[in-house]
């Protein structure tokens, strides 16, 4: 079944492709919420919900983007939607956007979870939502009703604590 026939048969209620689209993107869009909520009850809840509106909405899939994505967008909204607005610092210093983290050979991926999720909510969030998740600035500035500016420094910020953390 290709992925159009998938969403024609989701849009038709067929449970069996509901499940096959929900079997096919849970374990990616249950990270995503996890990453961004920091909690596995909560990540399950808005799992849960943003499914929910991905079959309610489905027929309205412009086909933009990837389905994926599409979804990865609805979970973000869902996490920020279901708790407070995340704090945001207002850092104001130089800095440079692109500045690439260089990872220790030894680290490993629990260690580095630990790291992100014990960064401040704000820096969690954006950090997550680019590097992560693959969102540009303007998105995650869009989503989080935020100015690129700060999304650029609460990411220059959350690489600059890991690092701190990670020494």
């Amino acid at each position: 079944m290709t992925e159009n026939e998938l969403i024609d048969a989701c849009i038709l209620n067929n449970r069996f492709a509901q499940r096959t689209l929900y079997d096919s993107y849970k374990r990616a869009m249950y990270t995503l919420a996890y990453r961004l909520t920091g909690d596995f009850d909560d990540a399950n809840d808005v799992l849960q919900d943003a499914f929910l509106d991905v079959f309610k909405n489905l027929g309205s899939f412009r086909k933009d983007a990837t389905l994926g994505a599409w979804i990865k967008t609805i979970v973000a909204r869902k996490a920020y939607q279901r708790f407070k607005k995340p704090k945001f610092l207002e850092l104001k210093e130089d800095f440079e956007e692109n500045e690439l983290i260089s990872w220790d050979e030894q680290m490993n991926s629990e260690y580095l979870e630990k790291a992100i999720l014990a960064l401040p909510e704000g820096f969690r969030t954006v950090f997550v939502m680019i590097e992560i998740e693959g969102f540009t600035h303007r998105e995650v500035g869009e989503l989080l009703g935020i100015s690129e500016g700060t999304s650029k420094s609460q990411l220059f910020h959350a690489k600059k604590r890991l690092r701190e953390m990670l020494k």
